[in-house]
């Protein structure tokens, strides 16, 4: 693969308005059995850290339990040619718990996206999940991005940096 001589900002840029352009993603877990499972999740992002919903008596979760490594897929390809822009992502995910920290989520995805229905892990059915993303490829090719950019992520201030 050529190097490309993409500032961080840039990458950072790219990355954000792919997950501004998308409300769905794969998600990829570990099964008991070692086998990986995904499903698609909606979400929600506060800068590169992603929150979705899943079943709190599901497969997903109970995998995450165990082990919470997980891989994200996001992207989009709108007709032929080198159109597809996307990221795939190697995160760390956890619940959410924290009721004010539900609380200032809802008002997010309230503002973004009004017809959406809140986060309601009060109830006993879901759990509110936070990825933080530690590995990230980003795809542009309208933005000089034709092959992934492998990045690492600082999961304390999102600062990114080449992966090698």
């Amino acid at each position: 693969m050529p190097s490309i001589d993409v500032d961080a900002e840039t990458l950072r840029e790219t990355a954000l308005r792919i997950l501004s352009e998308n409300r769905i993603m794969a998600v990829a877990t570990l099964r008991p059995d070692g086998w990986p499972q995904a499903t698609f999740v909606g979400y929600m992002h506060d800068g590169l850290t992603l929150y979705f919903i899943i079943a709190r008596e599901g497969q997903k979760l109970a995998n995450i339990r165990r082990d919470r490594r997980i891989s994200i897929a996001i992207g989009r390809h709108n007709g032929g040619g080198p159109d597809l822009r996307g990221l795939s992502l190697a995160a760390e995910a956890v619940e959410v718990t924290d009721a004010e920290e539900v609380r200032r989520l809802n008002a997010m995805l309230v503002a973004r996206y009004p017809e959406q229905e809140v986060f309601t892990p009060q109830g006993a059915s879901v759990a509110v999940m936070k990825a933080t993303p530690l590995v990230m490829s980003v795809v542009d090719p309208h933005g000089g991005l034709g092959w992934p950019v492998l990045l690492r992520v600082d999961p304390l201030t999102g600062a990114l940096r080449p992966a090698n």
